[in-house]
């Protein structure tokens, strides 16, 4: 039975295995100060997790998604949505950002020694996208480092100022970044936001992806947005698929990657590493006839 993988990443998975004591609840009330987040850098809380990028033409994991992680002395693992948000409005967001660039640019070149060809994308809050100051220092990062990265924006990263976004956006292609549009049919002028940004990759939402097999327009959506994708030049990463049903139909529709539960929640360096020697195409693979799934010509590729 086709069954989705368990989100074992969630808040509420990673208080629980903290290894804090205390109350779970009382702790996920409790609230940070600033401050504490640019000393949690420097006193080294922060970790990153990968979430693996599987490539379906390649049949191999090529790529990850960085998940940045803190390990709070008081509170706990915290998930990004404890921070993120927060981090943005008090402005710490950007030594946050800088140090999930560098980490990330060591954690590729620790790849890199180890025989892996893996690609590691990171979130650019877009606020940060419109700071040019900010983006020199990620031209730099990449510079220096040599790393083979990519940085994911999404459309809001454009709607407040487009010019200088997109200006931004060339440089970062420029100095090595891999492009991706992320979250890619959440917001209200996507199409336009396909025609200002020269991108590598569209990463559809997983508002679409999550009930594929069942949905009649999300099908249609999908598809067709893969054609489009295609015709600008990009490749296309289906997120939240979390089924084996749902990766094959993505596979006849002809997506380039897919993303999610199935092919491997985010984990630690270590963990991660073992989960490569231990993937195989077989243990995602849908185990029966996909002809009743794919029974109208919308599943099929041109």
């Amino acid at each position: 039975m086709d069954m989705p993988i368990p989100d074992r990443d969630s808040e509420d998975y990673a208080h629980s295995h903290s290894g804090v004591g205390g109350n779970q609840s009382a702790r996920a009330e409790m609230q940070y100060r600033d401050h504490e987040l640019l000393r949690g850098i420097a006193a080294g809380q922060f970790q990153l997790a990968f979430q693996p990028k599987f490539n379906v033409r390649a049949g191999v994991i090529d790529a990850a998604e960085a998940l940045v992680r803190w390990a709070h002395p008081a509170m706990g693992l915290m998930m990004p949505d404890r921070f993120i948000d927060r981090s943005e409005d008090s402005g710490t967001i950007t030594e946050l950002t800088i140090w999930t660039f560098e980490q990330s640019a060591r954690d590729q070149q620790e790849f890199i020694r180890l025989g892996l060809d893996l690609r590691i994308y990171v979130n650019l809050s877009a606020q940060l996208l419109t700071q040019e100051t900010t983006v020199a220092r990620l031209c730099a990062i990449a510079a220096q480092s040599g790393a083979k990265l990519g940085v994911e924006v999404t459309e809001r990263s454009v709607i407040d100022d487009t010019k200088l976004a997109v200006t931004n956006v060339d440089r970062l292609r420029a100095a090595g970044y891999a492009i991706a549009i992320d979250d890619y049919g959440t917001g209200r002028s996507s199409l336009t936001y396909l025609k200002q940004i020269d991108a590598d990759e569209l990463k559809i939402d997983k508002s679409f992806i999550l009930s594929l097999a069942t949905s009649h327009r999300d099908p249609l959506i999908v598809r067709s947005t893969i054609d489009l994708a295609h015709a600008l030049g990009m490749k296309v990463t289906a997120e939240g698929v979390e089924t084996q049903a749902a990766h094959a139909l993505l596979t006849v529709m002809g997506c380039d990657v897919v993303q999610g539960y199935l092919t491997g929640r985010p984990m630690n360096m270590a963990r991660f590493l073992e989960h490569l020697g231990k993937f195989t195409v077989e243990s995602i693979s849908f185990p029966h006839d996909i002809t009743a799934l794919t029974n109208h010509k919308i599943w099929k590729r041109a």
